[in-house]
């Protein structure tokens, strides 16, 4: 189930056609799963088809909400305001392979036969509870995979980066959602992919969920919780712009219950297209759009996800949607 199944409507926005990232043109997303024996991990990129056919750059703009991550390529993000790559969310001990492997298949691109430097962009949160992340399972053809096979139909729950991860007491992974607002007098859309693998209290619509009252058994609550929210926009925002849709976007965690723990690494990165960027006083409805829009990818990534067993035995138990009643 999405949230909307469940009748849950998050703010007074219209979604578009997918409810999800990829409603915003150009902008594509692919996973590759990778379960076996210990292993529950992947990769999951969000492609923006512009870097990989014709562009070079797009404005970008980045938020931390805590800073205990392995998020590559975010400083040059910070001081450029822009990405070179598409963004990769994977295991955290993976992350490097990933980010070598990126780097591998841009410079085989056309656009990048002269290209001597490049900043990759890799996410992560820590699978460990559920995989054997020592193992760093994530191969250059898994990296390919993602990359080749993204497209407008987004897959949700225990996919790609999201096989692994739990959140909130209950089995995390992979949501998106989408907003239409109106920016400067036009028609825009904000869609939002997070990687859910981070603390506290389910909190949907109001309505809390704790874990331990509504699970048979103990919730997990491994270290390294951490989440990584994507968010993509047609309209034509700045850097300086996008680094406040970004705060934004980490700001919804709470809406569902975060806790930003010491060990948690919150991250947003949103990217654009290029144009002239309208005033900040424009911003007000792409601001609550990106906050509705992931709030429900963070309730989409919990609810879409599956009971998963993984290593050494252990669990992670999906929501259990029935017992959820609207205020």
């Amino acid at each position: 189930m999405r949230a909307t199944d469940l009748g849950i409507t998050i703010g007074r926005f219209d979604t578009g056609p997918r409810n999800a990232i990829t409603d915003v043109e150009g902008v594509l997303v692919g996973h590759t799963t990778v379960v076996a024996d210990d292993v529950r991990s992947g990769v999951t990129a969000v492609v923006p088809e512009a870097l990989t056919t014709w562009r070079t750059t797009l404005p970008a703009g980045l938020a931390v909400g805590n800073g205990h991550g392995k998020l590559i390529g975010a400083t040059q993000i910070d001081e450029m305001g822009a990405i070179e790559t598409p963004i990769l969310l994977t295991s955290t001990l993976s992350a490097y392979r990933v980010a070598d492997a990126l780097v591998t298949y841009m410079l085989n691109l056309p656009e990048h036969h002269d290209t001597i430097t490049l900043n990759p962009v890799v996410g992560e949160t820590n699978d460990g509870f559920l995989s054997d992340i020592r193992s760093r399972p994530i191969r250059e053809e898994h990296v390919v995979a993602a990359i080749e096979s993204a497209g407008r139909e987004v897959v949700e729950g225990c996919v790609g980066a999201g096989t692994g991860t739990v959140a909130l007491g209950y089995k995390g992974g992979i949501g998106t959602a989408s907003r239409v607002v109106d920016v400067a007098g036009e028609t825009r859309t904000v869609g939002a992919l997070v990687q859910s693998n981070f603390g506290g209290t389910l909190t949907a619509a109001g309505v809390r969920m704790p874990a331990q009252e509504l699970l048979a058994t103990t919730p997990p609550e491994p270290d390294g919780n951490s989440c990584m929210i994507v968010v993509a926009t047609d309209a034509p925002l700045d850097a300086r712009q996008l680094q406040r849709v970004a705060r934004r976007a980490v700001y919804a965690m709470a809406r569902v219950g975060a806790r930003y723990s010491n060990s948690s690494g919150d991250y947003a990165i949103a990217f654009g297209s290029h144009g002239a960027p309208p005033a900040d006083s424009a911003l007000n409805e792409i601001f609550e759009g990106t906050m509705d829009a992931v709030e429900e990818a963070l309730l989409n990534s919990l609810f879409t996800a599956e009971t998963t067993y993984g290593y050494r035995g252990r669990a992670a138990h999906a929501v259990p949607t029935s017992r959820y009643s609207q205020p």
